[in-house]
């Protein structure tokens, strides 16, 4: 599954990814640092593309030759997906840790 990285959202390309594509939910660039796989915060320039360019803004289109869209599991992950089912996953996890039922 391909999810938009502002929302959360899946995304169904009917083509090959255009820079100027953008989510039919919340219109975020799809072709952004934020939507590829090699988008990694923790690396230098927060791409584990050795040959990448630097891009400062990695929420905008880019023309990133190494660009690759990051693929989402959706494999135990309840409801909607993305973002917000993560955040209800941790919130799950965080209410468990401590007793508090839902």
């Amino acid at each position: 599954m391909i999810a938009c990285h502002h929302c959360g959202r899946e995304v169904r390309l009917l083509a090959e990814l255009q820079r100027t594509d953008t989510c039919a939910f919340c219109r975020s660039d799809l072709k952004c640092c934020l939507n590829c796989r090699f988008f990694d915060p923790a690396c230098s320039h927060q791409c584990r593309e050795p040959q990448a360019d630097y891009v400062l803004d990695k929420d905008k289109a880019n023309f990133c030759e190494f660009f690759e869209l990051r693929q989402v599991s959706t494999i135990g992950r309840p409801g909607l997906g993305g973002a917000q089912s993560a955040q209800a996953g941790a919130r799950a996890a965080f209410d468990s840790l401590f007793g508090k039922k839902s």
